[in-house]
């Protein structure tokens, strides 16, 4: 009996801890706007820049990795409500995934930026006007001073 009291202490703690973070995970996320309209009116109204991520969410392997590795982060969700409006212009394979007016809105802002790979995230104004641009995949800390010098220049 006295062997069982550690290992179902240990359960318990373990239990508890999974759950704690379960409750975290939920509860902070991001919010990505779904018009690109809004988040130009946003970031006048808040004089926060947009910033344009494009996706091809279903089949891009190295998005799917900035996505969990970086907007995932308490550190980047913590930042990014405090500086940023966040529009996610998705490119999808499936094109269920995003509606028509959407998808049309993505490929304009595509052309517009000369968005070609993949994953790119482009900071702009309300009014459009890029204010930097990162193409590919980097380790997720090398982001951080990108944001803020863009940030720190809006």
């Amino acid at each position: 009996m006295k062997h069982l009291l550690p290992f179902a202490l240990l359960f318990f703690l373990s239990m508890q801890l999974s759950f704690a973070q379960e409750i975290t995970d939920k509860t902070s996320s991001l919010q990505w706007e779904n018009s690109y309209k809004i988040s130009q009116k946003k970031s006048k109204k808040e004089h926060k820049p947009i910033l344009i991520y494009f996706t091809g969410s279903d089949w891009c392997g190295p998005c799917k990795v900035l996505d969990k590795k970086l907007f995932h982060t308490q550190k980047f969700i913590e930042y990014a409500s405090k500086n940023l409006i966040l529009y996610k212009a998705d490119l999808p394979r499936n094109k269920d995934l995003v509606d028509t007016k959407t998808k049309e809105t993505n490929d304009v802002l595509r052309k517009k930026y000369n968005q070609k790979s993949f994953p790119t995230i482009i900071i702009v104004n309300d009014k459009g006007e890029e204010l930097g641009v990162k193409r590919g995949m980097y380790m997720t800390e090398y982001y951080f001073p990108f944001f803020k010098s863009v940030v720190n220049k809006f």
